[in-house]
């Protein structure tokens, strides 16, 4: 698959590892388990938002744009690649959070990633719960093109058809990786929301006839609603690189088990996930998306829903510095 025809800028560092986790392979019992080390991106201390917007900023250069505009929770990994990419391609940034975690403490509102944006310069303005998020974006787009700069939307966590490329590159990564080093990857399992990742991924593996399974395990939406909207976008991606129809509905798998009280609200299971990879492997995982995905994977294990895998690919998609911003509400003993 050619993505070279597609406008593209390097902001990532590429390819990221691909590395065995023994101790917690072995304190599992099951499969080996080996990491996508998308953490390492680089941009504004990395992330698997990094990658899509490789092709989303190549795009809002190409449409002479000077301003960029997304949204996200208050603690967004996307918004913080966000912000660091706008200030390297020399473009100012408007950052437009929901207010999803009720009750949040001040180092949610103001430590992590929040601290990262405001480094970064982005401009940020909180909405409540529940608001429409791309009407909300579309006023600060008016404000600005009022004051002469031509705004790009960016939406949340970069999941159009453009941001999606990014994983389909990531899905042929991993192959090569796996070819390379003799490696038969049996799953691959993720954390999925705002469904870019996912749609991208499967489009990889199923146009390159790869035959491995993908997992991905919802933060956020409950499962017909976030494979639906993984598989609408899945579509959409597949038609927009040439090979129509290669997603097929039972190819969008979610388990949605996983979420618990909400979007961003932290879990047991999350909870002792973080701290079992830290402590095992020395490897920091946030508490919104790899933390819930770590969780679930780590469950699918020990309830032999993974028995006949040998190896299992992990994606890990960075956001460690949202760590600091649930410093109030994690246990770490």
């Amino acid at each position: 698959m050619l993505l070279s025809r597609f406008p593209r800028v390097s902001l990532a560092h590429l390819p990221t590892p691909l590395e065995h986790l023994p101790h917690l392979s072995k304190h599992l019992g099951g499969p080996d388990i080996y990491v996508k080390r998308d953490d390492c991106t680089g941009l504004g201390t990395g992330g698997n938002k990094t990658r899509k917007l490789e092709f989303l900023m190549a795009d809002a250069i190409d449409k002479k744009a000077t301003a960029i505009i997304t949204q996200g929770a208050v603690q967004s990994n996307h918004a913080r690649q966000t912000a660091a990419a706008a200030c390297k391609l020399g473009m100012s940034c408007d950052l437009v959070f929901e207010k999803r975690v009720g009750d949040a403490p001040e180092s949610y509102k103001n430590s992590g990633n929040v601290l990262l944006d405001r480094i970064y310069g982005a401009r940020i303005r909180e909405v409540e719960k529940g608001s429409d998020m791309n009407a909300e974006m579309e006023a600060v787009a008016e404000q600005l093109r009022a004051q002469g700069e031509t705004p790009y939307i960016i939406p949340g966590g970069g999941s159009n058809v453009i941001g999606a490329l990014g994983y389909i590159d990531c899905a042929l990564e991993i192959m090569s990786q796996a070819n390379s080093a003799s490696l038969p990857v049996d799953h691959i399992v993720h954390a999925t929301g705002s469904a870019g990742t996912q749609a991208g991924l499967i489009v990889g593996l199923k146009a390159t006839h790869s035959g491995i399974p993908l997992l991905g395990i919802g933060v956020n939406a409950p499962k017909e609603l976030q494979e639906e909207k993984v598989y609408k976008l899945a579509m959409e991606t597949a038609e927009y690189v040439g090979a129509p129809g290669v997603v097929k509905r039972a190819d969008v798998i979610a388990n949605c088990d996983y979420v618990g009280p909400g979007y961003g609200v932290p879990t047991e299971a999350m909870n002792e996930a973080v701290l079992l990879i830290a402590r095992l492997e020395g490897l920091l995982v946030d508490p919104v998306y790899s933390g819930k995905g770590l969780a679930g994977l780590i469950d699918q294990i020990q309830n032999g829903v993974l028995a006949g895998a040998r190896h299992v690919v992990f994606v890990h998609t960075g956001g460690s510095a949202g760590l600091f911003g649930y410093s109030e509400l994690l246990k770490t003993d």
